[in-house]
C-alpha cells in the first residue's frame, strides 16, 4: 500500500489539492492512476525489463 501512495505523490497536482471542486480532483486521480498503470505495462513489456 506504501509503494501505491509513493506512485500517486509523484503528481504534484494530487499531492497538494489545488482542485476546489472533487469532481475535477478526482478526474485528476483517475487519470494518475491510468498514468500509473500504463506505464506499468510499458515497463513490463519491454524486451529489456
Amino acid at each position: 500500500m506504501e509503494a501505491c501512495h509513493s506512485w500517486f505523490n509523484r503528481f504534484r497536482r494530487l499531492l497538494v489539492r489545488w482542485e476546489k471542486q472533487q469532481v475535477s480532483y478526482l478526474a485528476f486521480v483517475h487519470l494518475a492512476a491510468i498514468l500509473i498503470i500504463y506505464g506499468k505495462l510499458r515497463h513490463a513489456r519491454s524486451p529489456s525489463g
